[in-house]
């Protein structure tokens, strides 16, 4: 029996979906197949790897070089990003708008980025707002979203909703000496702006494709603070109850919108929300061991099942 024929047989009983046929087939034959999504990740990571090699360098050879050669090649740099994506970017549109051509995204990302290093530097060298970092992460909030929506960039929206987090304080450098009932309201008061502002614009047809990036980061920020709630020593009850409702909420949008990793959020989240409590009072390691071991393989295999059924109804 030929794979083809094992393909056409799995098709028949429902194992695959005709899209999963279709392409496994096509796979079988040799025929090409796109890397579009692989060469997509690397070429992000290879702007983050530059960045990060160019914020060292900064850092390190910061007073041999001088403020005035560090700032110019900054500025330099920020300038022929900025340049190249106003001179190349299409007409503006509410809808979803394709990239003009294949680097124009990058460029847009390592311009995003340098700007967070010149400002950065700026602030560590001159003072120029005297350590108020607030003011700096608002604004670069404001910046980012606005290149986000003249650009049409799902990368920049993220980072611009990274740095109004890291306004309303929430960073994760501080986390763990900040897990107290202020920083939870901080990070609740997050979610509802920006969920808010997101079902907002998503309503008034501005970049209504941008509403999974908001809910992404919105799910995660919520989590992380009811997550919080639940690990203090007293008073967890509350942000339990608080857990259970919010992974429940999860489950139904990923299920309706058909997007498994809601459904992921509200599997792992509520996991390690219910073997925090139930492990609260166990002290013995072999029992603690053997809940992990046998609870996170059948989690592990619901979720591999799951998705499974979802890739079948793609």
């Amino acid at each position: 029996m030929t794979i083809l024929t094992r393909l056409e047989q799995w098709k028949e009983q429902g194992a695959i979906s005709p899209e999963q046929h279709k392409y496994l087939s096509g796979l079988a034959q040799g025929d090409p197949f796109s890397l579009f999504l692989e060469l997509n990740v690397l070429l992000y990571a290879g702007v983050l790897a530059f960045v990060g090699g160019l914020g060292w360098t900064v850092t390190t050879w910061s007073r041999q070089l001088g403020d005035v050669l560090v700032l110019t090649v900054l500025t330099g740099l920020l300038a022929a990003a900025f340049w190249y994506c106003f001179s190349r970017a299409s007409a503006w549109s509410p809808q979803e708008t394709p990239s003009p051509n294949a680097i124009f995204d990058y460029v847009l990302y390592l311009g995003a980025l340098v700007w967070g290093i010149e400002l950065a530097y700026i602030e560590q060298r001159l003072h120029l707002l005297s350590g108020q970092w607030d003011d700096y992460l608002l604004a670069t909030a404001i910046l980012f979203l606005f290149l986000a929506y003249r650009f049409d960039n799902r990368f920049v929206l993220s980072l611009a909703l990274s740095s109004l987090a890291g306004y309303f304080g929430l960073t994760i450098s501080r986390w763990p000496e900040h897990q107290d009932a202020t920083y939870r309201q901080y990070a609740l008061i997050y979610c509802v702006v920006v969920g808010v502002v997101a079902v907002l614009l998503q309503r008034r047809g501005l970049k209504p494709h941008f509403l999974g990036t908001y809910m992404n980061i919105v799910a995660n920020v919520l989590f992380w603070a009811l997550l919080s709630g639940v690990f203090q020593r007293e008073g967890y009850g509350l942000w339990f109850l608080a857990l259970l409702v919010a992974c429940g909420a999860s489950l139904g949008w990923g299920l309706k919108r058909r997007q498994f990793v809601f459904v992921a959020y509200a599997a792992v989240y509520g996991y390690v929300g219910v073997s925090a409590v139930l492990l609260r009072n166990v002290s013995d390691f072999s029992a603690t061991l053997a809940y992990f071991v046998f609870t996170a393989s059948g989690m592990l295999v619901a979720l591999v099942v799951i998705a499974r059924r979802f890739g079948r109804h793609a």
